[in-house]
């Protein structure tokens, strides 16, 4: 199953998230299928960036987000 998720980059303590499309058998920071946003709690408000576009079209090709990662996108209006 094709999941819309989060990948972890920064440095330790200060995390910096990209919204991935993965295989969900797939490692959490490994392979992936695309690369649609950016995540970074650490700012002050949290910075968020999404291509709107693209996870509707994965979507609406049977990808499911994480329950985190459609908690964010609810709050950037795409759902």
């Amino acid at each position: 199953m094709v999941k819309i998720r989060l990948r972890r980059m920064g440095a330790k303590k200060s995390p910096f998230y990209r919204i991935v499309v993965a295989d969900s058998r797939d490692p959490r920071d490994g392979r992936f299928i695309e690369e649609i946003g950016t995540y970074n709690p650490l700012t002050e408000p949290s910075e968020l960036k999404v291509d709107a576009e693209r996870v509707r079209a994965w979507m609406k090709n049977g990808a499911q987000p994480t329950d985190t990662v459609k908690t964010l996108l609810k709050k950037a209006g795409v759902l």
